[in-house]
């Protein structure tokens, strides 16, 4: 989860800065005091939330915030209690009333984390709440995903992860543009498959998946064959 803070305040940076730090699966890429930078940032990057405080030099976080074509996520961190509906109204995540603790902090990622997890693309970060946090992988980046009753596990160009969690359930947070269900127990990022030997796929690293006679049909379709 990639995340912004824009605030004036040098204690509200450091903060949020050891909040991110100890959540697994959040990274802060890039922190604001001033308004005109972060318009600029955002306006070329696209992040997974923004950590917003309202009362600013020159124009007040509501303000930014409508002034954004492209809207990040966004929780609003500040001091004062009037700005709610205001934040109701532009669909903030939440609204953080300095000081919190990390436990509100928690609460407000808690709240956020369905609808990143909806958002997600082949270009983008696939995020998966953990027993520990949540991680974050490109889509780009993963090969395969082998499925085992409730358990799944995730290969990569870069590792592997186990993880809690069912194959049907992460094929919802997947492009289905770019991968198919070869096998009740197998899903494959097509971009790594290199031919089809009888009732197998070879990946490009010549690992055999299988290919089952039920998904078989739609697997072919959607390599073009």
């Amino acid at each position: 989860m990639k995340c912004v803070i824009l605030d004036d305040e040098p204690f509200a940076h450091d903060v949020l800065k050891h909040y991110i730090a100890q959540t697994p699966g959040m990274t802060l890429v890039a922190q604001f005091r001033n308004a005109v930078e972060a318009f600029e940032y955002l306006g070329n990057h696209q992040v997974d939330l923004l950590f917003l405080d309202i009362e600013m030099p020159l124009i007040n976080g509501v303000s930014f915030l409508k002034a954004l074509k492209h809207r990040p996520n966004t929780i609003f961190t500040t001091a004062f209690k009037d700005y709610a509906f205001e934040g109701f109204e532009l669909g903030v995540a939440d609204y953080l009333l300095k000081p919190f603790s990390y436990e509100r902090f928690m609460k407000a990622i808690d709240r956020l984390s369905p609808k990143i997890e909806a958002g997600n693309t082949f270009e983008d970060q696939l995020v998966i709440r953990t027993k520990d946090g949540y991680l974050t992988i490109r889509q780009q980046d993963i090969k395969l995903i082998e499925g085992s009753k409730d358990y799944i596990k995730i290969i990569t160009t870069t590792g592997t992860h186990l993880l809690y969690h069912t194959l049907k359930g992460i094929l919802g947070k997947l492009n289905q543009k770019y991968f198919i269900q070869s096998h009740r127990s197998y899903l494959v990022n097509k971009l790594v498959v290199a031919r089809i030997v009888q009732d197998s796929l070879v990946l490009n690293d010549q690992q055999f998946i299988p290919i089952g006679q039920a998904y078989k049909k739609q697997l072919l379709e959607k390599l073009g064959i």
